[in-house]
Parts: structure tokens; C-alpha cells; sequence
């Protein structure tokens, strides 16, 4: 099936030569957590609200996947929200990773569900998880989710998911000025060794509601730097091009860690990722101000996708972040729970 589909996408490439090769799926645009850098409490804007009848089915997903699976994509991810709020979740990841041509299905989560879902997960057929951790510490964590979470559920679902088989999970922090920096050596510390990548990532200017301000920013050379200080690190080369974390090993051979530096380092050059949000709306790239509806071309099925996505993707001309670095005049953005990181 692999080699005959090889025979047959399409590849297009956008504006600006870059291949699509990468989707994220929203399956659903709530969360358990009110994390003030993404979901801030009594801050969502009302437009982002749906009712369940405006949520893609999973008949509408799995078409939406066949049809960029034949524009060559190879992997997916599905975002929220928090996707194990979408009731049935395996079922859709069954469906999924029966599609020709996909050959990475991963989840972000906040883990908090993890724990009871894991092995489910695990058995319909998902490759790999990505879990949002920004503190070690209990009470920055709580604080950090907005007084929703408990630190203690996201590491029973880390355990869930090492004895369900997952191997090597991705551990996300955000890392903002004055609020959790005393937790990035922890953070390290803890993981170190486990076979687990704890990823640092940049707080970044996604949507409108977090009140983002550039001095809260942490570069990753700053943190590369203070932790190299205490645990000598080496780079190593990035396993495809376009990923997003560049990657550093420990000299002493206690594993990795990665760093995204959407603000200090932009690499929208090789940015090959699409969003699908909940709702069927396509949007080009992260800090998009509004997405194109696909649902009409979903309801007429997989050709009809491909044909509508290829003939976007081909006008995709998005480089934010680049546009940041320069000095670029600030915009109005969708909300990021809104399609995912």
C-alpha cells in the first residue's frame, strides 16, 4: 500500500518552496487547565466557543487525513485543547493509523487523563506522546495551570505510559521570566538519564489573551548556556529537516534535551506544518490571524480535500515569527488552544 501511494501524492509546495509534510489535528477546543501563557482564565475570546455540532466528526477527520495524506503527509498530531477530553479518542487513532502513507501518529496532552488512557492509546495504535510539563515543583505547577492541575496526575500518567510501551516520551515546558526559571535545572535534573527529551520551549506571542511581552521571553541560548554549566552538552544533528527543536546531548551520555526558539532563532524557512482546528478550519501556520474552512470540500470527500488544500497550500506565503525577528507590526492571532501548538 505504502509503495503504490508513493506513486501517486501529490507534493505540492508553498509560495515560498516549502513542502507540506506535517498536520496538526485539533480534535477538540477545551481544556482542563487554564495555563495563563495559553487558556487564561476569564480571557478566552467568545468566538472560540463551539458547540459539539460544530466539531468535525470522525469521519470528517479521518477523510481530512486521507486527503493530506495524499498531498504527502507523513505525520500527524493530534493537539487540543486537551485531546483526551474527545470522548471515543482510540477509536479515531484506530481509523488513523490504518491510513496509507501515515507513518508518525503522536498526541500532546497535558497528561492529566493520561493515567486511565494510556494503554488504550497505546493499543489503537498511537505512535508517540508529547506531554506539557512547566514545573517539577507543586505549587508553580498548580499555578501554572491555572489552579486546575496537580503534578502529581501528570507523572501517574507518565508511569501509564512507560508500562503501556510508549519508549521515549517529548516533555514540553514553556519557560517565562520571573515565573518558572528556578525549575529548568530541576526539570533537567529529574529526567536525565530516563530515556525521556525534555524540550524548552520560548514563550511565544500566540493568540491575544496570554499578555505576551517580549521581556519575558528566555532564549535558548540562555538556558543552553546555564545548563551546560552544570552538565556539559554537545550538539547533535536534527533528525529531518524542519524540526522544530534543535537538539543537545549530554557529553556524559545521560540522554538530550531540545530547545524551540520560535522568538530568538524564527525557522519558519523550514516550516512544513499545517493546523486543522476542531471546527475544520485550516490555518498555515501558527500565528495566523484566520483559517480557510474546509468542511465543504470534507463532505464531498478526499479528492475534493486534496484538491482544495493543494491549491492553499500552494498560495502559503506565512513567516511570522521571521517577520517578528525584524521588527514586524503585531497582528491580531487565533488563540492557540484554539488549534494547538
Amino acid at each position: 500500500m505504502n509503495a503504490l501511494f508513493e506513486t501517486t501524492a501529490l507534493h505540492p509546495a508553498d509560495a515560498l518552496g516549502r513542502p507540506l509534510r506535517d498536520l496538526r489535528v485539533s480534535v477538540i477546543e477545551t481544556c482542563n487547565y487554564r495555563c495563563p501563557y495559553c487558556m487564561p482564565e476569564g480571557q478566552t475570546p467568545e468566538e472560540t466557543a463551539l458547540d459539539r455540532s460544530r466539531r468535525l466528526s470522525f469521519d470528517d477527520i479521518e477523510t481530512a487525513v486521507r486527503g493530506f495524506a495524499r498531498l504527502g503527509v507523513r505525520k500527524i498530531r493530534l493537539t487540543g485543547g486537551e485531546p483526551l477530553l474527545r470522548k471515543n479518542l482510540p477509536q479515531l487513532i484506530a481509523r488513523l493509523a490504518a491510513v496509507p502513507g501515515i507513518d508518525d501518529l503522536a498526541l500532546t496532552t497535558n497528561a492529566s487523563l493520561l493515567a486511565g488512557q494510556a494503554q488504550a492509546l497505546r493499543n489503537a495504535g498511537l505512535h508517540r506522546l508529547t506531554i506539557s510539563l512547566d514545573a517539577l515543583d507543586p505549587t508553580v505547577f498548580r499555578a501554572l495551570s491555572g489552579g486546575r492541575g496537580d503534578v502529581a496526575d501528570v507523572f501517574a500518567g507518565i508511569a501509564a505510559a512507560e508500562a503501556a510501551g510508549f519508549g521515549a516520551l517529548k516533555l514540553n515546558a514553556v519557560i517565562q521570566r520571573g515565573v518558572n526559571e528556578d525549575q529548568v535545572l530541576p526539570l533537567v535534573e529529574h529526567f536525565r538519564g530516563s530515556g525521556h527529551v525534555i524540550r524548552f520551549i520560548e514563550y511565544m506571542d500566540v493568540g491575544n489573551c496570554n499578555g505576551w511581552r517580549r521581556e519575558a521571553v528566555v532564549p535558548s541560548q540562555q538556558l543552553r548556556d546555564q545548563i551546560a554549566a552544570r552538565w556539559p552538552l554537545r550538539a547533535l544533528s536534527a533528525t529531518y529537516r524542519g524540526e522544530v527543536a534543535s537538539r543537545y546531548g549530554f557529553a556524559d551520555g545521560g540522554g538530550e534535551i531540545g530547545f524551540v526558539s520560535s522568538v530568538s532563532e524564527p525557522f519558519c524557512g523550514d516550516c512544513h506544518r499545517a493546523r486543522l482546528s476542531a471546527d475544520g478550519q485550516l490555518f498555515t501556520c501558527l500565528f495566523a490571524a484566520q483559517g480557510q474552512d474546509l468542511r465543504a470540500a470534507i463532505a464531498e470527500g478526499v479528492d475534493a480535500l486534496a484538491t482544495r488544500v493543494d491549491a492553499l497550500w500552494q498560495r502559503r506565503a506565512d513567516r511570522y515569527s521571521e517577520q517578528r525577528a525584524s521588527g514586524g507590526r503585531d497582528r491580531k492571532k487565533i488563540e492557540m488552544f484554539y488549534i494547538g501548538g
